[in-house]
Formats: C-alpha cells, sequence, structure tokens
C-alpha cells in the first residue's frame, strides 16, 4: 500500500495526539505484538493507521514555527497527554501560516504557558508549500471561530488539488457553495467538526435516540463541558461560538423524531479551567415524560482526554478520504462525514451512518479494483 502524505493546519493538541497515534501503531506492529486497541477500524481499505505520514505543518506560534514537527507537538501551550513521546523524525519543518482570525485578543490576558505567542515572520504561501510537499489531505486543526483562516485554506486546497478534512465548526463542507467548489475541481472532501470517539456530543446523540426508541418523549436538555486546553481558553469569547453552539445542538437535534425548542435545549462550552489540561469533563442531563405521563431525568458526568478522542475519528476519516481519492470521487464524502462529523452536509442516525460508512469502503475499494487497481481489501 501506499503511504497517505497529510498536511496539519494547527499543530496544538489534537495534531499532537494524531501524530503520537501514527507512532504509537505502528510500534505495535513492528514490535509483533499488532494491538489495534482504540482504533474503530483497524483497516480501511487497506490502509492502517500507520499509513500516514505528515508531509507538511503550519501553526503561528513563535514556540513552534521554524521547529521540526516531533518537537513542536510538545511544545507550549500543547497540554495533552502524551502516550507516545518516541516519533521518529519526520523531516518536516512547522512553516508560518497566515494568522487572519486564528488568535482570540482575550486570550493575550492569560499566561503564555495557557495561550498562542504569534510569531513575527512572514507566512509562507500554503498553496505551493502543499503542492510541493505532495500532500494529498489537509487537516484543519485551526482555534474555533477561525472562519476566515478557514476559508484561506480552503482556497489553498483548491489551488493545490488537495483534500479537506475539516475538524472544526466552520463550515465549509457543508456549505453547498464551497461543497460545489470542491465538486467542480475533482477534489473530495470531509467535514465539518469532528465528532470524538466517546465525547460529548456522541453521547448525547446517543442517550437521546435511546430515549425516542423506548417511547419517552424528551421535554428539556443541557451539555455543559469544561477542560482546560487553548480550545476552552479560546472559546471563552462568546462571539467565536455561533458555528460551534450551531453543529453541537444541531448533532443532538437530529435524532429527536421531533427537535426540541431553542429554549429546551442548551449544549455548549461552560467553562475553562486551567488545571484540567486537556482533560474534558461533560455534564449531561435529559428531562423526559414516560409511561403515562410519568416524568423522569437522567444525568452523567464523562470525563474524557479531549485530543485523543479526537484523533480516533480523523484517523478513519484520513483513510477514508485517500480512499474517495483513489477511486476518483468528488466533493463532500457524505457517509464518512456522517458518521465522522457533528455537521455534515447530511445528518444521519448513527447506526445508519455506521452502516452507509462500510457501504462507502467497500464500493470505494470495489471502484479502485475495477480500475485495474490493486493492493486494496474491505
Amino acid at each position: 500500500m501506499s503511504r497517505i502524505r497529510i498536511a496539519i493546519a494547527g499543530v496544538g493538541n489534537c495534531a499532537s495526539s494524531l501524530v503520537q497515534g501514527i507512532s504509537y501503531y505502528a510500534q505495535r506492529r513492528n514490535d509483533g505484538s499488532a494491538d489495534t486497541t482504540g482504533l474503530m477500524h483497524p483497516v480501511i481499505g487497506g490502509y492502517r493507521c500507520e499509513d500516514i505520514e505528515v508531509v507538511a505543518a503550519f501553526d503561528i506560534d513563535a514556540r513552534k514555527v521554524g521547529r521540526p514537527l516531533e518537537e513542536a507537538l510538545f511544545a507550549e501551550p500543547n497540554n495533552t497527554k502524551e502516550f507516545c513521546r518516541d516519533i521518529p523524525p519526520t523531516g518536516v519543518t512547522v512553516r508560518m501560516g497566515e494568522i487572519l482570525d486564528g488568535v482570540a485578543p482575550h486570550m493575550a490576558s492569560y499566561p503564555p504557558r495557557f495561550r498562542f505567542e504569534p510569531a513575527s515572520m512572514p507566512a509562507v504561501d500554503v498553496a505551493r508549500t502543499l503542492a510541493e510537499s505532495g500532500a494529498e489531505i489537509l487537516l484543519n486543526y485551526l482555534p474555533v471561530g477561525s472562519e476566515t483562516a478557514s476559508h484561506y485554506y480552503a482556497e489553498a486546497c483548491l489551488k493545490a488539488g488537495v483534500s479537506l478534512i475539516n475538524c472544526i465548526p466552520v463550515f465549509i463542507v457543508s456549505d453547498p457553495a464551497w461543497a460545489a467548489r470542491f465538486t467542480q475541481a475533482g477534489i473530495p472532501c470531509i467535514g465539518d467538526d469532528v465528532k470524538a470517539q466517546v465525547g460529548a456530543t456522541i453521547t448525547h446523540r446517543t442517550l437521546a435516540r435511546l430515549f425516542a426508541d423506548r417511547g419517552v418523549r424528551i421535554d428539556s436538555t443541557y451539555q455543559l463541558n469544561t477542560g482546560g486546553n487553548t480550545d476552552f481558553l479560546n472559546m471563552l469569547s462568546r462571539d467565536r461560538l455561533a458555528s460551534k453552539k450551531i453543529s453541537k445542538t444541531e448533532a443532538v437535534q437530529s435524532q429527536l423524531d421531533v427537535p426540541l425548542s431553542p429554549d429546551q435545549i442548551h449544549i455548549g462550552p461552560s467553562d475553562f479551567v486551567p488545571f484540567q489540561k486537556d482533560n474534558k469533563v461533560c455534564f449531561l442531563r435529559i428531562e423526559g415524560t414516560g409511561f403515562g405521563g410519568v416524568p423522569m431525568n437522567l444525568e452523567l458526568r464523562l470525563s474524557v482526554e479531549d485530543s485523543p478522542n479526537s484523533a480516533a475519528v480523523v484517523a478513519d476519516a484520513i483513510r477514508c478520504c485517500k480512499l474517495a481519492r483513489d477511486a476518483g470521487l468528488a466533493g463532500p464524502i457524505e457517509p464518512v462525514a456522517a458518521w465522522c462529523m457533528k455537521h455534515p452536509p447530511r445528518q444521519m442516525h448513527d447506526r445508519e451512518a455506521k452502516l452507509a460508512f462500510e457501504e462507502f469502503v467497500n464500493d470505494a475499494v470495489s471502484r479502485i479494483r475495477a480500475q485495474g487497481r490493486t493492493g486494496v481489501r474491505a
């Protein structure tokens, strides 16, 4: 199998967890244990997690720009769990990206270990760098609310012929105008706003669907989240949260037969708690009415390491995006987006999305084989 050549925009906690994971599973395969615990799909169309290779990376923080990627992944303000520090040299130097709206002004009032420290150097030409690196896929890991910057990177993908996996809640793949542009350019894309492996949104969706399937009417619900990473600090600025709240709320509402009125559902970040670091704590409540009109309620507390939780899903999205490119597909890959993203072009119930995801993989493999290519397997 060929390698999957990716670029990363935003060398933060999520990038750190993903790249650590690539090395982690490669080491387990090389030592003969072949332990794939933690992967949703150990193999997708013949591609394994360790087949992913980072060939370019962009950031704006002075502690990361100009450094080898394997060092920058552990530089402040990153604070996710280090589960595989031994990353082989990547040969990738982190390049300076455009800042645009990627840094929220309020972060300047916090100590450097918590905030971004913008480098004072000119940005590279991202489209040119992508083309020269041979990248096939760009991961958008920019901070929440970076709409202008996300559009800039999407434009660079279109210029360079590179696929976009949009992991943040800026609506690109789910926007018909952007989707049409990627389709016309013959480039597959996946988005928007990655779900976690077992995170607040997927848990909330599952419980909401459980209530509906068991005949209990949901009357009201909330989801409050706290964390201590740069994402939570960034989101203290409420004007950066509009698309995030829409994405998370629609993800839950889509599981209900009758959506709740806006005043009966509240989903969104609650506060920045520095000592939590990359640990995210979700407080969830669902109030419902069951048999005979008798009320009930459910309360749940979920604690997860935020960035590895999303990396498991991104590892699937990357391999599916590569399959889509191999198969000659273009535009939004809807089944993969429905399974991997909170705000896909088309919402599905999770059990339907899982079946559609697996059907996509089988169909893509069949297309590739029909083209006379070998080396893929479902």
